[in-house]
């Protein structure tokens, strides 16, 4: 006989992780992994990444227009901010100042909603001058002012390093943030796109998505790269290196990817602006080294599994090229998915509907409390 107390059973289907799930539509991206093609409002990646600037692509992403010559130069960090800064202790990770000072910035501007361009154009602007601020703060040195001149990414490393960087390096960078600009429905991304359906502000959402992408899960791979690269050491001893890792059942980062089932499109990306360096690093000769082995050896390994090099591989020796530290990978990753953020927040707040799955209860039946 049927208990009366226990929930009636829920058939619906479900999909840990959400996986296979269509929880949206969008126009800013499309992901073809069995190809390994990516698409920015129709535009393949390695056209934009050959032909435009991060912001060129950021407005690509917010307006719908391809700008070629568009700029967009950091901006001041408002002083209550820059104090928020000042009072984090030197030991707090650049994910959590970064958040820290996104969240800071949206008390003091107060954007409404919904989000907006000018909105998404400002904040992308500030994030880079607050993390460059943090970053100079904990190795007790004093913030450098934006230079208007310099356009987001070479106005980056410049606050960074107080500095100009040459055009090779600006260059490299800069297509490392059109390639980590935006990646559809991706764990960040779906979280500030949760935050804007409530009807929040564009600050509140990407301080969400910052603290998605915090998660190692989503943000620490290209640090994780770092180490192992240092570990083979010099191009001989690749061969050996990765066929003792796989022996020992160690995992190679920076190969595989959840959707991707191809060569990850903004891998090869990044691997021709870096091969096209008239200056290439030791650092970059020896991680396509130990590319080109791993490829092979795994494809030995696992014949029936494609097993092929992601972003992640090559964000590496990029970031580590350019001068930046690898504890500002990820708060570096960030920004560049600013772009992505932002152009989701104002997708979403342009059509809202509150996000709000439901969810199957598998506790237990209705019951009463003992000696009741």
């Amino acid at each position: 006989m049927t208990d009366p107390a226990a929930p009636a059973a829920d058939t619906r289907p479900y999909s840990p992780g959400l996986e296979g799930v269509v929880a949206g539509e969008t126009s800013l991206s499309h992901i073809d992994g069995a190809a390994g093609r990516l698409l920015y409002r129709g535009y393949p990646i390695g056209e934009l990444v050959r032909a435009g600037s991060y912001a060129a692509v950021a407005e690509l992403l917010w307006s719908g227009e391809w700008r070629p010559d568009a700029t967009l130069p950091c901006l001041p960090v408002p002083g209550t901010v820059m104090a928020a800064l000042r009072a984090l202790p030197t030991t707090a990770r650049p994910m959590d100042a970064l958040r820290t000072a996104v969240s800071a910035w949206g008390a003091v501007t107060d954007p409404s909603f919904p989000p907006t361009p000018d909105q998404a154009r400002a904040l992308t602007a500030f994030s880079p001058s607050a993390l460059a601020a943090f970053a100079r703060i904990r190795r007790g040195l004093e913030p450098v002012a934006p230079d208007p001149d310099l356009d987001l990414v070479a106005g980056y490393l410049y606050q960074i390093n107080g500095e100009r960087p040459d055009a090779a390096t600006a260059r490299a960078l800069d297509a490392y943030f059109i390639v980590g600009a935006e990646h559809g429905f991706n764990a960040s991304t779906f979280t500030a796109r949760v935050i804007t359906s409530t009807r929040s502000d564009i600050a509140s959402a990407v301080a969400g998505a910052i603290g998605a992408m915090k998660g190692p899960l989503h943000g620490g791979a290209p640090s994780e790269v770092v180490e192992q690269i240092h570990e083979v050491g010099t191009p001989e001893r690749a061969e050996v290196w990765v066929r003792e890792a796989l022996a020992s059942g160690t995992r190679l980062m920076g190969f595989g990817h959840r959707v991707y089932r191809a060569y990850d499109p903004r891998a090869a990306a990044l691997r021709e602006v870096a091969e096209s360096m008239e200056h290439r690093p030791e650092w970059l000769e020896l991680a396509i080294a130990v590319e080109d082995v791993a490829l092979r050896v795994l494809g030995e390994k696992y014949p029936d599994r494609p097993l092929k090099t992601n972003v992640e591989f090559y964000a590496a020796p990029v970031l580590m090229g350019v001068g930046l530290t690898p504890d500002l990978f990820p708060a570096t990753f960030a920004l560049a998915r600013h772009a992505g953020w932002t152009a989701h927040a104002i997708e979403q707040g342009a059509a809202n509907r509150l996000i709000r799955p439901d969810v199957r209860y598998v506790g237990a039946a209705e019951r009463s409390l003992p000696g009741a």
